[in-house]
């Protein structure tokens, strides 16, 4: 799935494998081109003096290198290692390891479906290239908001529910935090009973994806967590809860005040 068409562009980033190592240069696949071959030149090798050129690469070595030269006539194309800077072989390698964890999802789905990889690239990798541009952000949308992400790329229904199955299995959700402290205190003689009305009622409050945890410190202090994906819908559903205590707390004559809680 991975594979691109024709010949990459000048001055395009590819990741390739070193090959074949000789004393002016070395011949490396293109890992994104299905294996096309390319030709390091030596003084493409590094911007430094080397006495020899395997003090920089050995065969099989994974590396980003720079197209310099593309001659679409011969099918030849030349590349650079030393003119790559740092930050772009950071990104190069995070976006070539993203795209591989997508592979490996879409080609288990494939797998449940009796689907060829030509398949699955043209009906769910096209597709979530198209509307997310990162095909393994597409399926991070999903593992958070569900099967809707992946229609709304137009991935046909029945390659959803074999991915929403082997998403889970690869995605960790990263999930945030945030918690306050409701002091409430009352002097009815029910008031056990008034302050547990009033955390019945918070539990009604968050949506769906958030969890929310509630706990004593010792009367009168107690502990509202809330946990998700997002970290501005939990703020925003902690003014809710607390907003929605204070207004029980006056009709049924329990006092509120509320502090944020810092966690590490």
């Amino acid at each position: 799935m991975l594979k691109k068409e024709g010949l990459p562009s000048i001055n395009e980033l590819c990741i390739a494998t070193v090959d074949k190592i000789f004393e002016l240069g070395a011949y490396v696949k293109l890992d994104e081109y299905g294996g096309l071959e390319a030709y390091l030149p030596w003084n493409e090798v590094s911007s430094k003096w080397v006495r020899n050129i395997r003090e920089v690469i050995r065969e099989g070595q994974k590396v980003v290198v720079k197209v310099i030269r593309v001659d679409r006539k011969k099918n030849q194309v030349d590349v650079s290692l030393k003119r790559v800077a740092e930050v772009e072989r950071k990104r190069k390698i995070k976006e070539w390891k993203r795209a591989r964890r997508a592979e490996k999802i879409i080609e288990a789905a494939a797998k449940k479906l009796g689907a060829n990889l030509d398949e699955a690239y043209s009906e769910v990798w096209l597709k979530l290239e198209g509307v997310y541009g990162d095909v393994l952000a597409g399926l991070e949308e999903a593992s958070v908001t569900g099967a809707e992400a992946l229609r709304k790329a137009g991935v046909p229904d029945r390659w959803i529910e074999a991915l929403m199955e082997e998403i889970p299995k690869h995605i960790r959700v990263k999930q945030v935090r945030v918690a306050g402290r409701l002091i409430m205190m009352t002097y009815e003689p029910d008031g056990v009973y008034r302050i547990r009305e009033i955390f019945k009622s918070l539990a009604e409050v968050p949506g769906e994806g958030i969890t929310i945890k509630m706990y004593t410190e010792g009367a009168p202090r107690y502990v509202v967590e809330l946990i998700g994906n997002d970290y501005k819908v939990l703020e925003a559903t902690l003014s809710e809860l607390v907003s929605k205590a204070e207004t029980l707390g006056k009709k049924l004559g329990v006092s509120i005040s509320f502090e944020r809680i810092k966690l590490g």
